[in-house]
């Protein structure tokens, strides 16, 4: 059997998400757990296959086995109109497998999400990404108050998990304070998938 890792699985259209995925990865692993970072492919209006099973560059694509197989997990996604992008919704309905069997009943999760103005519904897609993982039995976790850079950032951040705001023209870097919220949530789902699994 492999050792226990925690699934931060995203997508990300210009690559912010994919940077908040990068430092959630960074926390778990300073945890001392591995992380394994995946995404999904993008979707279209055509019938058809078209995507490669392996994308060109990135992180592989997530399969089901690397979710139900997951000691913990970190959802990532960009904001589409107060939700998580279609892609994402796409494989987590693909996911009811693991549901009918429980597989992930009782495992940590949390959520982040990107956006490209302030108020473009970050608070409403992290809960909204929540939905489907409490259908799945699993516990949820945002960033407790503990960690103080929430009581003091002026970008990105709440509760509910880590959150960056890319800016009109989506170009504009996380700050210190987004990384270090990143960070912080990562290390945290990290330690209770810890505790959850003992």
């Amino acid at each position: 059997m492999s050792s226990p890792y925690v699934l931060v699985l995203y997508y990300s259209t210009h690559g912010a998400t994919r940077q908040m995925a990068q430092q959630i990865a960074r926390g778990i692993e300073q945890a001392g757990v591995e992380a394994r970072l995946r995404t999904v492919p993008a979707i279209s209006t055509v019938c058809e296959s078209t995507a490669a099973d392996i994308p060109d560059q990135g992180a592989l694509y997530c399969s089901e086995d690397d979710l139900s197989q997951c000691a913990g997990l970190a959802l990532g996604s960009p904001t589409r109109f107060g939700n998580m992008a279609a892609a994402l919704k796409y494989f987590i309905d693909s996911t009811s497998g693991i549901w009918m069997s429980g597989g992930l009943i009782g495992k940590p999760a949390t959520v982040f999400s990107s956006t490209s103005s302030l108020h473009g519904g970050q608070e409403t897609t992290l809960i909204s990404m929540m939905l489907p993982l409490l259908h799945h039995g699993m516990v949820i976790s945002g960033i407790p108050y503990s960690e103080t850079t929430l009581l003091t950032t002026q970008s990105g951040g709440t509760p509910y998990g880590a959150t960056h705001v890319a800016g009109r023209d989506n170009k504009r870097a996380l700050d210190k304070d987004e990384i270090s919220l990143c960070t912080s949530q990562g290390k945290h789902l990290a330690l209770l998938s810890k505790k959850l699994s003992a």
